[in-house]
C-alpha cells in the first residue's frame, strides 16, 4: 500500500535542493535527492483532482470590417515581431530601418482603410500596446471588438479594457439619433461611458449634447463637471454661451477657469467683451514721443469681477502680480479690438510698434496665446518670429493655426535660414508626409552639416523624424547622399561612415514605407 508523503518531507527536499547537499545533507547524497524529488513530484501530481470545467466564454462580437490584404498581414507580423529596437551598437543604428518606429504609422494607415486586425496577430498586437502607450489608441481601434474580448481573458491586457472604457469601446455607444438609448446610457452608464457618449453626441449635434449635459449638471461631481465641460470644445459656438456663463459661477475653481477659457475663445461672447474693455484700458497708442508706439498701464488690482471671468489672482513664483494680470486680460480679449484701439493698423503693423517700459515681451506673449486660442491665422503670421515668440513652443503653437502648406513653407524657410538646431519642435507640427520643399530643406541642411564636418549624432533626432515623416516618393532624390563621403578636414573621426549609414537608412526606410502603403491599398 502506497503511503502519502507528508508535506514536510517535500519541503525538506526543496530546502536541500536550494541550499545544496553540502550545506543541507540529504540521505543517499545528490543522486538520491533527485530520485526522491522525481518520485514525490509524480505522487503530488497524481493526487490532484481535476477541477470542474469553467463555462465557455461568450463569442466575441462580430467585426464587420474587411480583412487585411495578405501582403499587409505579413508586414504587420514582421513589424510586431521586431521588438529589439534600433540595430547597431555603440549609438550606431546601421542601415536597417527601425521597424518599431514604423508600427504607429502602419496602424494609422490601416485605420484609414478601415481594416480589422487578423485574429492570429491580436496577442502580439496587445502585447506591443501594453509596453508602448503611444500605440494604444491606434492598436485598440484596429483590434476592435475581438481584441477587447481577448483582453478580458488575460489580466496582462487589462489596460485595453480601461482604454476601451475611456473611449466608449467597452460598451457600444448608441447612435446619436436614438434619443431613448442615448438618454438611458446617460442616466445609467459608467462615468467613462457617459464621457464617451457626450463626445459622440456633441460631435453629431452640439446643441443636443449641451442639452444632455445641462439636464444633470447640478447633480454631477465637480471633477466630473470639469471633464464634461471640456467636451464642449468640440463644436464650440455662440450657442454655448448661456450655459458657459452659468458655469462661471460654479463652485469649482477649475470649472470656472475652463468655462472662462471657452468663452474667451468666442470673440462675440459677453465675457470676451468684458475682457476687451479691461484690456483696452491697459494698452493704448503712445503719441507723446516723436515716434508712435504702444504704452502699457498694467492693472493695479484683480477684483472679484475679474476673478469670476477667469483671471487667476495669485501669480506663479517669479512673476509679478501686475504683469500676470495683464497677460491674462490680453490673452482673453478678442484680437479684433486692437486695430481700432491702435490707430487702425493691421496685425503686422501693430506687432512692429515699440512698446514702452519693457512691456513688449509680456504683451506679445499674451497676443501669441490669444492667436492660438482664437485660431487667428492673420495674427499668427504677424507674431511668428517677432518679440515675445523666441520660444520654440510658442512658435510651434502659432504655426499650428496656419494651413498645412503655409506651415510647411514657413518651416522650410526657417530651416534654410537657421539650420536644423532649433527646428525639431517646429517640424513636429507639420503635416505628414512632409511637403516636398520641406523635406528637401531638411535633407539639404543635413548635407550641409555633413560637409561641414559636424558631429553626426547631433542630428540623429531630425534624421529619425525624416525617416518617419518625409514623403516616400522622395527616396530616389537622396540616393547619391548614401555614398561614403571624403572625410572633411577637422571632421569627427568616422563621421563620414555614420552619415553614409544614416542616408542609406533614410532611403531604405522611405522605400519600406512606400511598400507598406501599397500593401495596405491592396496593390502590394
Amino acid at each position: 500500500m502506497t503511503t502519502t508523503v507528508p508535506m514536510s518531507a517535500w519541503e525538506e527536499l526543496v530546502t536541500s535542493a536550494l541550499l545544496g547537499t553540502d550545506r543541507r545533507p540529504a540521505p543517499g547524497g545528490v543522486h538520491a535527492l533527485l530520485d526522491t524529488a522525481a518520485l514525490h513530484t509524480v505522487r503530488r501530481r497524481a493526487g490532484l483532482l481535476a477541477a470542474p470545467a469553467a463555462p465557455r466564454p461568450e463569442p466575441a462580437a462580430h467585426d464587420p470590417r474587411p480583412a487585411l490584404p495578405a501582403p499587409a498581414q505579413r508586414r504587420l507580423a514582421q513589424l510586431l515581431a521586431d521588438r529589439s529596437g534600433p540595430a547597431g551598437t555603440g549609438g550606431r543604428r546601421g542601415t536597417t530601418p527601425d521597424l518599431t518606429e514604423l508600427l504607429p504609422q502602419w496602424l494609422t494607415a490601416a485605420g484609414l482603410h478601415g481594416y480589422r486586425s487578423p485574429a492570429a496577430l491580436l496577442p502580439a498586437l496587445l502585447d506591443a500596446a501594453r509596453s508602448r502607450t503611444d500605440l494604444r489608441p491606434q492598436a485598440l481601434a484596429f483590434a476592435g471588438p475581438r481584441g477587447l474580448w481577448l483582453a478580458g481573458l488575460n489580466p496582462e491586457w487589462r489596460y485595453a479594457l480601461r482604454g476601451a472604457a475611456l473611449s466608449g469601446g467597452g460598451t457600444a455607444l448608441p447612435p446619436p439619433s436614438d434619443a431613448k438609448a442615448v438618454q438611458r446610457l446617460w442616466d445609467e452608464g459608467l462615468f467613462a461611458e457617459r464621457v464617451a457618449l457626450l463626445g459622440s453626441v456633441r460631435a453629431a449635434d452640439p446643441a443636443t449634447g449641451r442639452t444632455l449635459l445641462a439636464a444633470t449638471w447640478s447633480t454631477e461631481r465637480a471633477e466630473d463637471r470639469l471633464m464634461f465641460l471640456d467636451s464642449l470644445r468640440s463644436g464650440l459656438s455662440d450657442a454655448d454661451e448661456p450655459f458657459l456663463e452659468q458655469a462661471l459661477s460654479d463652485r469649482s475653481r477649475n470649472v470656472r477657469a475652463t468655462a472662462a477659457e471657452l468663452l474667451s475663445a468666442l470673440p462675440g461672447s459677453a465675457l470676451a467683451g468684458r475682457m476687451a474693455v479691461r484690456a483696452a484700458t491697459c494698452v493704448s497708442q503712445d503719441r507723446s514721443g516723436g515716434t508712435e508706439g504702444i504704452v502699457v498701464e498694467a492693472p493695479h488690482e484683480c477684483d472679484a469681477a475679474m476673478q469670476r471671468d477667469g483671471v487667476t489672482p495669485v501669480p506663479p513664483a517669479g512673476r509679478g502680480e501686475r504683469s500676470w494680470w495683464l497677460g491674462q486680460l490680453v490673452e482673453a480679449a478678442p484680437l479684433s479690438v486692437w486695430p481700432g484701439r491702435l490707430g487702425g493698423r493691421t496685425p503686422e503693423q501693430i506687432t512692429g510698434l515699440s512698446v514702452s517700459d519693457d512691456w513688449g515681451e509680456e504683451l506679445h506673449a499674451a497676443w501669441c496665446r490669444a492667436a492660438v486660442r482664437q485660431r487667428d491665422a492673420e495674427w499668427a503670421r504677424a507674431l511668428l518670429g517677432g518679440p515675445g515668440t523666441e520660444s520654440l513652443a510658442e512658435r510651434a503653437k502659432l504655426l499650428a493655426t496656419l494651413p498645412e502648406d503655409e506651415r510647411a513653407a514657413w518651416v522650410a524657410e526657417f530651416i534654410a535660414a537657421h539650420g536644423l538646431s532649433e527646428a525639431f519642435q517646429l517640424l513636429g507640427v507639420c503635416a505628414v508626409p512632409w511637403a516636398g520643399p520641406l523635406g528637401r530643406a531638411v535633407v539639404d541642411s543635413l548635407e550641409i552639416a555633413r560637409d561641414a564636418g559636424s558631429y553626426p549624432w547631433s542630428f540623429s533626432g531630425v534624421m529619425g523624424l525624416a525617416e518617419r515623416c518625409m514623403d516616400p516618393a522622395e527616396a530616389s532624390r537622396f540616393e547619391a547622399l548614401a555614398a561614403l563621403p571624403d572625410e572633411a578636414e577637422g571632421a569627427s573621426p568616422g563621421a563620414g561612415g555614420y552619415w553614409s549609414e544614416a542616408f542609406q537608412r533614410l532611403v531604405s526606410t522611405l522605400r519600406l514605407r512606400a511598400a507598406m502603403l501599397q500593401e495596405l491599398a491592396g496593390s502590394g
